[in-house]
């Protein structure tokens, strides 16, 4: 009888532990279906730019990735966005803005392609510095099209992480890329 009263309290800190870890279950499970949705909203929305290969959508673990050809974002060695640019990612701020409750990452790349004349004219020294300005001004066009500007952040990564060999055109091409990565908070 004189350990009843540990057992007891053992027993409720152990139920205590349950209902905690329980809520943290249904929390997880709750995100991820937001998650989910917005995953596969985002896949129906962008069907077309995904068709014609200038957009990849994954859904990740704990994340979904947009991936946005360059090419189609910015003009060779710039970063700003021309109307056509503009219109995809208007698209994919369409369907997260109104909503919101997840992050969202901007990360700029680049190939290894050296800076030109024009961009060190411009103050733009680096690849790093360049997927930079590319990151920030697609997260200022998504705010200006309704993203909370709480939940988005811009990063460049300049030639890090190639997805393919610079050594060819084709390759580059794919190198110089814009990855939207729509996250849970927290992470």
């Amino acid at each position: 009888m004189a350990n009843f009263p540990i057992l007891c309290a053992t027993g409720a800190a152990v139920l205590l532990a349950a209902c905690v870890s329980q809520q943290k279950y249904d929390a997880s499970v709750q995100k991820n279906v937001e998650l989910e949705q917005e995953y596969q909203q985002l896949n129906q929305a962008m069907s077309a730019e995904v068709a014609s290969k200038n957009m990849h959508i994954a859904r990740l673990q704990d994340a979904i990735k947009v991936t946005v050809n360059s090419e189609l974002l910015f003009p060779s060695g710039g970063w700003e966005m021309p109307v056509a640019a503009k219109a995809s990612i208007t698209k994919i701020a369409t369907i997260l803005a109104p909503h919101q409750t997840m992050k969202i990452r901007v990360g700029g790349y680049t190939d290894s392609t050296p800076i030109g004349p024009g961009l060190l004219k411009n103050g733009v020294t680096t690849n790093l510095i360049l997927s930079q300005k590319r990151a920030d001004n697609v997260m200022q066009f998504m705010i200006w099209q309704g993203v909370k500007p709480h939940l988005v952040s811009a990063l460049g990564f300049g030639e890090a992480d190639p997805v393919a060999s610079n050594d060819s055109p084709a390759g580059r091409a794919q190198n110089r890329r814009v990855e939207l990565t729509v996250m849970k908070l927290g992470q």
